[in-house]
């Protein structure tokens, strides 16, 4: 085993990467005068929606605003069911909640991260309204399956509202925060769920510090300016008119449309956004040679990994999850304490919703989910971005490589 206090070396699971480009465009926001929202989130807006291929992007302080407002422009709330894996953060599921809808959650296909489609299909009822499927890790899951499920079940959809009238079945409304840059096919998520909700937080792949973007597909028939509209309002107080229009001449005149939130994007933030959007594309192609490294070393061991990049799919390579065959939770913790020990700091993605006291609270119980659980306690996630050298990669290989020769 190498000698650990020779190395001295600290390898941190995610900081941001943050570039003199990041400052100076931060620099220029702030001497700009416009410090909320204003021309930088515009133009950030803009950036997102060309990249992606839609017509618009709504950016906000965060993934879970953009899915809860996303919800709340469905209409979607007490007395409707949305349907989520077990095996996600809690900001898949916890926008739910904070409509009021009731929350069903499935569990995870066996030895797969990927959420059960068959459970999914078995689960909806005349008052299912959206499925949030989960791009875990930037790996997009099976929309083929989904769609070809909430077709099937047109018959059972029983719409609330104009925008559920004219889509005519189940939602599907991604979390799609690891997936930023991500395609299935030649489709850029984003594109591909009826919403999308990407993360721009600071452990993610492009970062605003806190912040994310609502993509949306057309809907036939529905004004994407108009469906762009509705969320502003919904997340400025249900103000008429944002910061940057009431600056035209006598144009200080506003109404209040509704009584509803503040979950704005600001022009710092974005500032930061739009020097990571330079960089990204460099970004994406450091990450997959990091993931093609560990996949060379690590898949020799025993190793389970994730594949990130294959004839169907492009990951956004956000993270690198291993699974360790045969192991207890017990153990698994008693390895990422081994790796913290030699300076190297992982992670696990993630602890399923229902063992957690706020869902146990609700009502779920991890043994209903036992391919979720079984997923979770063999699971170790190494650290993976664009700060890392290819020291660093190596060192954690090496490291992660003696480790394991003692668990498989």
């Amino acid at each position: 085993m190498s000698d650990i206090t020779e190395s001295k070396r600290v390898i941190p699971f995610s900081p941001p990467d943050i570039s003199e480009r990041e400052i100076e465009e931060v620099i220029d926001a702030l001497r700009s005068g416009w410090i909320t929202t204003g021309p930088k989130t515009k133009e950030l807006e803009r950036r997102i929606a060309a990249y992606i291929g839609t017509e618009k992007a709504c950016c906000l302080n965060s993934q879970t605003a953009c899915a809860e407002l996303a919800l709340r422009l469905m209409n979607i709330g007490p007395g409707d069911e949305v349907i989520v894996p077990a095996y996600t953060y809690t900001a898949s599921a916890s926008v739910v909640c904070h409509v009021g809808a009731r929350l069903v959650l499935v569990d995870s296909q066996v030895d797969s991260l990927e959420m059960d489609y068959d459970a999914v299909e078995a689960a909806i009822t005349e008052r299912t309204k959206a499925i949030i499927p989960v791009d875990l890790a930037g790996i997009p899951c099976d929309y083929d399956r989904l769609f070809a499920i909430v077709e099937n079940k047109k018959s059972l959809f029983r719409p609330n509202g104009e925008l559920q009238e004219t889509l005519g079945r189940i939602a599907i409304m991604a979390d799609t925060a690891h997936a930023f840059g991500a395609k299935r096919g030649d489709v850029m998520c984003g594109n591909i769920a009826d919403f999308s909700s990407f993360s721009f937080h600071a452990v993610k792949n492009l970062t605003t510090a806190e912040g994310g973007a609502l993509t949306w597909r057309t809907i036939p028939g529905v004004s994407n300016e108009e469906i762009y509209r509705r969320l502003q309002l919904l997340s400025l107080h249900g103000q008429n008119k944002d910061a940057l229009a009431k600056t035209k001449l006598g144009a200080w005149e506003y109404d209040i449309i509704g009584t509803w939130y503040k979950c704005n994007m600001t022009d710092i933030a974005a500032a930061m956004g739009l020097a990571q959007f330079e960089r990204y594309p460099a970004m994406l192609t450091r990450r997959r040679a990091i993931i093609e490294a560990y996949d060379a070393a690590l898949k020799p061991l025993g190793a389970e990994t994730l594949s990130h990049y294959t004839e169907k799919h492009t990951s956004s390579g956000h993270l690198y999850l291993t699974r360790i065959p045969g192991i207890t939770a017990e153990r698994r913790n008693e390895i990422i304490t081994r790796m913290a020990e030699r300076g190297v700091a992982c992670n696990v993605h993630y602890k399923p919703l229902p063992l957690h006291t706020a869902y146990k609270a609700l009502g779920f119980d991890i043994a209903d989910y036992p391919n979720a659980y079984a997923q979770f306690k063999n699971e170790i996630t190494l650290p993976l971005h664009t700060c890392l050298t290819d020291e660093d990669v190596a060192y954690i290989v090496r490291e992660y490589g003696e480790i394991l020769k003692e668990y498989i």
